[in-house]
């Protein structure tokens, strides 16, 4: 492990991050067992006004669009009436510089056009949609010389299976673009995919498939899995992956050791497992790092975990990634606690210390999605919790923070927003990296501005390796947001 880049990103400490609570419209995802997981949200700026919208599915209860009116007061805003879903992804499907939505249900999956005003209608952009399966997870990515993303769709159980639930994990798909189409590439065995993401983790300029399985219906024979674009196949022992079986509900990915690779926390019933970036893949971090998050911090029960929806995010602006977890029981699941507090874990030079309580955060509700960013264009990430059987959460980052750089990028082609990027900023800090990418999380996720919390600096300098991997020059940027063009 390599723990050296970490220490050179130490900032001057920053006071613990202080959060309240805003009251936005009352959104709930409810529903029977189909609903007990999804529950996605994503946040994106519908009308170009730098304030993300917020979009969340409902489950049976329809999914409800908040308009960010600014200082994070939320109005509901018009929205097509879509019951079923079970997460929310925003990107551009057309290249017209406006963001699509593609809606997840257990039942025929809906893609929305936008219109640059947060409106949104029905448009098939010519995908399949998904066969009626119940889809679950999602994620996106352009390969090259492509104008149109290629697309992956996770699905759980084969609710048609005579003899399910248990054993009876439905098919994934990717689709690909072809002509006004999409190729259809069906990923068989499936072992209940509850997220998935599309990301270049071992740097060979080429993004794989990662894909988070729950071995509650698989049972056995399963595991986590990895799907190559330029073999078209599932890589194996041989090719260096060794996926894990667990619950796997959840994905986050970021550089946390400094190496220029991505490193992970796969959420689950347990342990939330981080995984660390090694020549050859990804290892167990040590135990004593403290994000394994396997039992709640308080509320007094003492049964392990849920974990659901993670997002690596500076919080307090200091250069070092935080971590939050979305946790709550799947519904009365008897092994697994009952009072599960979501976690805020913070980065404090590689190791990591709960302060979700402290900071306000804690909900007890039953959480599933969420979204880490700024609503409010101050600098600071604010946070939204989407729970099952329980109101929407919206929380306002008002702590003591360091700056931030706030980087959106911009190419000519398909793919405008860049996804698949590499952004390196440093200041005499150190340097930080970031891959751009759609996917992840549980069950919702968008193309938003990435975030680096730069201490008590004012000027840094930020280079980009482009998806078509031409590398950039440093440019000096500034804090508050700056648009890297092509």
């Amino acid at each position: 492990m390599r723990w050296g880049a970490l220490l050179l990103l130490a900032a001057p400490a920053c006071a613990d991050p202080v959060f309240e609570p805003v009251t936005v419209p009352n959104h709930v995802y409810a529903g029977g067992w189909e609903h007990f997981v999804g529950g996605g949200i994503a946040a994106v700026d519908c009308d170009g006004d730098r304030l993300p919208e917020l979009i969340a599915a409902g489950g049976e209860n329809p999914v409800t669009l908040l308009h960010n009116r600014g200082d994070m007061t939320f109005a509901r805003g018009p929205f097509p009436p879509i019951t079923g879903a079970t997460g929310v992804y925003a990107l551009d499907l057309d290249a017209d510089a406006v963001d699509d939505l593609v809606i997840l249900r257990a039942g025929p999956n809906v893609t929305l056009k936008g219109d640059g005003a947060c409106g949104f209608a029905a448009h098939d952009f010519g995908i399949p949609d998904g066969r009626g399966a119940w889809t679950t997870a999602f994620s996106a990515t352009w390969e090259p010389d492509r104008t149109r993303p290629t697309l992956a769709f996770g699905n759980y159980v084969d609710r048609d299976a005579p003899d399910g639930p248990f054993g009876t994990c439905d098919t994934n798909l990717i689709l690909r673009p072809e002509r006004d189409g999409y190729l259809e590439t069906t990923l068989d065995p499936g072992f209940c995919a509850l997220s998935i993401l599309f990301s270049d983790e071992d740097r060979d300029g080429e993004a794989a498939l990662r894909l988070s399985n729950d071995r509650h219906y698989y049972v056995s024979g399963g595991a986590e899995q990895m799907y190559s674009l330029s073999l078209d196949r599932f890589l194996t022992e041989a090719d260096g992956f060794e996926g894990p079986s667990i619950w796997g509900m959840g994905i986050a990915s970021r550089d946390i050791t400094g190496d220029a690779r991505p490193d992970l926390v796969l959420t689950s019933m347990g342990d939330q497992l981080t995984m660390l970036s090694t020549p050859t893949g990804h290892a167990m971090a040590p135990f004593s790092i403290g994000s394994f998050a396997q039992r709640p911090h308080t509320g007094g029960d003492g049964r392990p975990s849920t974990g659901w929806h993670a997002a690596w995010g500076d919080v307090d602006n200091d250069g070092d990634a935080d971590l939050f977890i979305a946790k709550g029981n799947v519904d009365q699941m008897p092994g697994m606690a009952m009072e599960d507090p979501n976690n805020l874990l913070l980065n404090e030079g590689g190791t990591f210390r709960e302060v979700s309580q402290t900071a306000g955060i804690a909900s007890l509700h039953r959480g599933r999605g969420a979204v880490l960013a700024d609503l409010d264009g101050d600098g600071r990430l604010d946070l939204a919790v989407v729970n099952r059987r329980a109101p929407l959460e919206v929380w306002r980052n008002v702590g003591d923070a360091g700056n931030a750089v706030s980087i959106t990028l911009n190419q000519p082609g398909g793919n405008r927003a860049a996804v698949g990027a590499w952004v390196e900023l440093r200041t005499e800090a150190g340097v930080q990296l970031q891959e751009l990418t759609l996917g992840g999380g549980h069950a919702g996720g968008s193309v938003l501005p990435l975030h680096f919390g730069i201490g008590m600096a004012r000027n840094a300098e930020a280079r980009v390796l482009w998806p078509d991997s031409r590398q950039g020059d440093w440019e000096p940027v500034t804090t508050g947001h700056v648009i890297l063009q092509r």
